[in-house]
């Protein structure tokens, strides 16, 4: 059986989008089929599923990573899959969708770009994680996803990132997202990111939530202040705001649809 699927990317965080209103389709979704569908050399590619599934209380985002595992949440994708149903199924921005971390809301800010409200950030205690047998201090931050944030002197620092980083499994029980960061300038950073379940990606929304929620907390930078995010692909502005919100915006782009039988 062949079915219809989408293909996008929220700076080059790319997903495989798959329409399933009712459920019916692929309700069946297994790790199997994520990681054919995410192979990027026998399959679609992406860093993940985007599922679009449409219940009583609205569309919900059934998100998976690239091994087939599931997720809480996706920053770039929720932003992605905003765009699928404004572009796809008529629905008016804002749009609120529901995910495994609650309802987001997302909104078009113009000139391509859409504007999510990741919710309010929770912020425990220091840890540490280990790459290539360094260890790096680090901020736990969970911004639907949980996060281990490490500030560097360089990029390089983070290593390969081709084998998941060490973490203390007691603090991270369902595993961690590892975010190395660097200062570029003032209200300025760039980072490079380990994501669970899909290896060093171009970006991770939720992670660029959590770096700009402890760089913020580094430089006791008063709420509504603006933060920008470089990532490999691209760039994400993010804002904590008074009110306690995450509010993050960034491109998300539809590259090309089709039909597949994987």
């Amino acid at each position: 059986m062949s079915y219809r699927f989408l293909k996008g990317h929220g700076t080059e965080n790319d997903f495989v989008v798959l329409p399933d209103a009712d459920g019916t389709v692929h309700g069946d979704l297994d790790p199997a089929r994520v990681r054919a569908l995410c192979d990027r050399r026998a399959g679609i590619g992406g860093d993940g599923v985007l599922r679009a599934v449409r219940g009583d209380d609205g569309w919900f985002m059934d998100y998976r990573n690239a091994d087939g595992s599931t997720s809480e949440m996706c920053g770039n994708g929720v932003r992605v899959f905003a765009r699928y149903l404004h572009d796809h199924e008529g629905e008016p921005y804002p749009v609120s969708i529901g995910t495994r971390d609650g309802v987001k809301v997302v909104g078009d800010a113009g000139d391509g770009l859409l504007t999510a409200d990741m919710g309010t950030p929770q912020v425990y205690d220091a840890t540490t994680v280990t790459v290539d047998g360094t260890g790096h201090a680090a901020r736990h931050v969970a911004t639907g996803n949980p996060h281990a944030v490490a500030f560097v002197d360089d990029l390089a620092q983070a290593g390969s990132l081709l084998t998941e980083p060490g973490y203390d499994h007691a603090v991270y029980p369902d595993g961690v997202n590892v975010e190395f960061v660097v200062r570029r300038g003032e209200r300025h950073v760039a980072m490079r990111v380990h994501e669970r379940g899909s290896g060093e990606t171009r970006s991770c929304g939720t992670g660029a939530c959590a770096v700009m929620v402890a760089t913020a907390l580094a430089d006791d930078a008063p709420r509504g202040t603006s933060y920008r995010v470089d990532v490999p692909g691209g760039r994400l502005d993010i804002v904590w705001t008074e009110d306690d919100r995450v509010l993050m915006t960034g491109p998300a782009v539809l590259v090309a649809e089709g039909e597949t039988d994987l």
